[in-house]
């Protein structure tokens, strides 16, 4: 039978219930416990001879003549209603049979019993539909095996996948422990514009789009309001963070997604040094919390979080790597290197900071971590402090998890012409054709210009959450952006 004629068919059901004075779609419920609280009672429900109601989508229907099995599913859990003729009475028996149908979401009432096999049951005294189903969810064995369907029918995936759903739950306890982390550290959760005039606190691609009332272009933002949240830090704010959604207008790949969920947070008087012992504490809580183990695979590398945090020195690795200095290198040199280990490139908007980092990117898939990529010379970084050791370099960190960068902070830059003649910089980057050189923002450097304590900054995407699953970022979001069908 095709789908169509199933549809149709639970269409006449439908109906049919109605020509019946029963609405298919009631508003209410009187379910008395969820199913996992009737399994978990079910002896003293059934010691006690209770009268239960339970309610829940019917994933299955067996019939044996005057008796019908019903397994039933709630989101908690799954339990079996066992049906019987002579005690439900035959009106409600047989309107059972012609109108209900798997899929369908149903109370009942009755009490607890178990079956001649011991399987925890309720014995059914009287059924109302809560909603009628008119296409059937496709069996749970098989479920969707196109990943693209998957994704564009994501409800069916969690109804069918216990994993999927359970993913779901870990990624809330996910949040809400860095949320509850960050609280009780006195921290301040704040919301930040989505929609700028000039973009910043990355070296990402924006989205552009058109302000009507305003009659401007606006960008949806590329970093959880980095700048905003420093000029918070100006305003005497000292503890602010953001858990929100950004964007950047990139390619995708196995841990890059166009729109995802991202936390920043800064914290007055304290540097990078600082930083990086919160951080290990940080991702260890994450790990107990969410996982009871602080060892994951990632990729091809285990993972010990509780073991000594490493530190990488980045113009030390590239220079063993490739024989070349990145505080004295040209972008001639690194165009030749990256030949010559026939790493692609692409010309067009070539400079000295992309070609570094491609020499980069190549020697961090090799590093399991856990650990801190320290080192950066000044010119990668438009918003870190100076080193007080050596003026080239900035102190800021990556986290290296699994040969990627898990998390990225730095002792903030408060020096407001520094950080003036670093937006030059980078405009010139872009003025030049790389269009992920950071803007410039005049109304930052003003602030700035107030006075800003010392400040570590710090921030980490729902990646962190991917990594740690072992799975895509795109397999770990809820409802992944896909491309209309056509």
């Amino acid at each position: 039978m095709s789908l169509e004629d199933i549809r149709g068919e639970r269409i006449r059901k439908l109906e049919h219930l109605r020509e019946q004075g029963i609405n298919p779609y009631p508003a209410t419920s009187t379910r008395t416990h969820t199913i996992k609280e009737f399994l978990d009672e079910h002896q003293s429900l059934e010691d006690s001879d209770t009268l239960v109601t339970i309610a829940g989508r019917i994933i299955s229907i067996r019939e044996h003549g005057a008796l019908v099995f019903v397994d039933l599913f709630d989101g908690t859990e799954k339990t079996q209603a066992y049906i019987d003729k002579e005690s439900l009475g035959s009106d409600l028996f047989e309107l059972f049979l012609t109108a209900i149908d798997s899929s369908d979401i149903i109370e009942v009432s009755g009490k607890a019993f178990k079956t001649k096999k011991g399987m925890p049951s309720i014995r059914v005294s009287s059924w109302t539909i809560l909603a009628k189903s008119l296409r059937p969810v496709p069996d749970e064995w098989f479920g969707i095996k196109d990943e693209d369907e998957r994704y564009r029918k994501r409800y069916l995936d969690i109804l069918l996948s216990k994993d999927v759903a359970d993913r779901i739950r870990r990624r809330s306890l996910f949040w809400n422990t860095i949320r509850t982390y960050l609280l009780e550290k006195n921290f301040v959760e704040v919301e930040t514009p989505v929609l700028e005039t000039t973009t910043g606190g990355a070296e990402a691609r924006p989205f552009i789009t058109h302000h009507n009332a305003l009659d401007i272009e606006v960008f949806l933002r590329i970093s959880a309001g980095e700048l905003w949240q420093k000029r918070l830090i100006v305003a005497g704010l000292p503890k602010v963070f953001e858990i929100g959604r950004i964007f950047r207008n990139e390619g995708m790949s196995f841990e890059h997604l166009q729109d995802y969920s991202q936390l920043e947070f800064y914290d007055a008087f304290k540097d990078y040094e600082a930083g990086m012992e919160m951080l290990i504490d940080l991702y260890r809580t994450i790990a107990d919390k969410v996982y009871g183990s602080r060892v994951f695979t990632i990729r091809d590398f285990t993972v010990d979080l509780g073991a000594a945090w490493e530190r990488y020195d980045y113009c030390e690795l590239i220079s063993k790597e490739f024989g070349i200095d990145p505080l004295t290198a040209t972008s001639d040199e690194v165009a030749k290197v990256l030949t010559s280990r026939k790493i692609s490139y692409d010309p067009k908007g070539f400079n000295l900071e992309r070609g570094i980092d491609l020499l980069w990117k190549h020697i961090r898939k090799t590093i399991s971590g856990p650990g801190f990529l320290i080192g950066v010379p000044a010119y990668l970084e438009p918003l870190a402090k100076r080193s007080v050791k050596n003026n080239k370099l900035v102190e800021r960190f990556q986290i290296i998890l699994g040969g990627s960068e898990i998390g990225k902070g730095f002792s903030e830059l408060n020096d407001p012409i520094d950080q003036a003649n670093r937006f030059a910089y980078q405009q010139k980057l872009r003025d030049g054709g790389d269009d992920e050189a950071q803007m410039n923002d005049d109304s930052y450097v003003e602030a700035l210009e107030y006075g800003m304590p010392p400040a570590f900054g710090f921030g980490v995407s729902e990646r962190l959450f991917s990594f740690l699953e072992g799975v895509s970022v795109r397999e770990s979001q809820i409802f992944p952006l896909m491309k209309p069908k056509e």
